[in-house]
Order: C-alpha cells, then structure tokens, then sequence
C-alpha cells in the first residue's frame, strides 16, 4: 500500500530484559522520503476482544500515525481510503507485539484501526497533528467491501469472546459507500501525494540550505 511502512527495530536483550529504539528519525527519512515531525503521543488500553477503528482525518491537513504496540497483541488494521488510490479499498494487517516490537508508519489518508488480543493491550503512537474532532471521520470496519474478518483475527488467535467489542461511535460508524452517500468527502489521492512531496521538496531545501552554510 503506497506510503505505509513497517519497521523491524533490532532488540538488544540481556538478562535485564531488553533496549530498542522504536522510532529515529534519520531511518525514517531513509524509508520516507522526509522528516515525521510528531505533534501528539497517544496511548490506549485495550481489552482482549475489543475493536477500534476505522478512523481518519480529512486531508488537509490529514494525520498521520506511528504506531507501536507497548504491551500485549494487536492485530493493526491499515485500510486505504484514499479516493483514487491504486489500492483503494484494500487493507493490510500487521500483528504488533513485544516479541518483535514492529512500528508501522501509516501516512495522511489512510484509515486505522486494530484488534485487541490480550487483556491490558497497550497501543502507543505518535501523530503528525493534534486530535481536532471537526475533522476527525470513521467508517466501519466491518464494512463487507473491505473484507477485514474481525472474527477470524480474533479466533486464530484464540479470543474467545461472544462478540468484538466496540465504542458506540464505532459501531455505529457508515460502510464507505453510506458515508460517501451521505455527503462525507474520503480523502483524495492526489491531495495526500502532494502533501507527501511537498515534505520532501521541503526537506531536500532544507539540506541544501544547511550544505551551502
């Protein structure tokens, strides 16, 4: 999916327990393309069986996120919603636990969400923006159209619960098509890919600048 990325930090591990980095900027920059420059850090407690998401932001200015799993087993869910996009529609799933300690990089126009598989799951994540309800959006992520089978996560991991447990806004969040039916405005690809090079053209000045003083 164009602009997601998955980073693999090395864990150094002793009889102490273990030290990573879980975010630098100067891999990130490698992989993007430009800086993340984080406005918020977030962090949520989940119970096994619960389900959050999907949730954006209307671009611009967009959110983007960094994601990082503290404690406990997520399964993360990345949907593309960008209108236009050669994956739109199309989700990844990447499993996010202590063990490997993965960072997923989700960039502005793209919906998040994520499974819970143990009790006391704890959610970390940096983002581009401040939470700003007026722009904040979501949509289902049961939405059949997007093909994420929450109760297949949650059973081959083996959650026994009677149902995913969701907030009332997220249960009650529209299939993409009734959100745009009911004159909800997806972000659009090309916007996003704009505000992605104009962070590169950005960052390529300010080296110059900092070469030539």
């Amino acid at each position: 999916m164009p602009g997601v990325h998955v980073f693999q930090p090395i864990i150094h591990g002793d009889a102490r327990g273990s030290f990573h980095e879980w975010f630098k900027a100067d891999a990130f920059i490698d992989a993007t393309g430009h800086p993340f420059i984080p406005e918020q850090a977030n962090m949520s407690v989940s119970a096994a069986g619960v389900v959050r998401g999907l949730h954006f932001a209307d671009v611009p200015p967009g959110q983007a996120k960094l994601v990082t799993c503290a404690a406990g087993r997520v399964v993360d869910v990345i949907v593309d919603v960008r209108r236009g996009s050669p994956t739109f529609g199309e989700h990844i799933t990447v499993e996010l636990e202590p063990g490997t300690r993965r960072v997923v990089y989700i960039p502005v126009g793209v919906a998040h969400g994520f499974v819970a598989l143990d009790d006391d799951s704890v959610l970390t994540y940096l983002t581009s923006t401040g939470y700003d309800p007026e722009i904040e959006r979501a949509v289902s992520i049961a939405d059949p159209q997007l093909g994420v089978d929450i109760e297949g996560i949650l059973a081959g991991a083996g959650v026994a619960v009677v149902k995913p447990i969701l907030s009332d806004r997220d249960a009650a969040a529209p299939a993409i098509a009734e959100f745009e039916a009911a004159g909800g405005a997806l972000p659009d690809w090309e916007d996003c890919r704009a505000m992605e090079n104009e962070l590169r053209d950005e960052w390529a000045i300010a080296n110059e600048d900092v070469g030539e003083a």
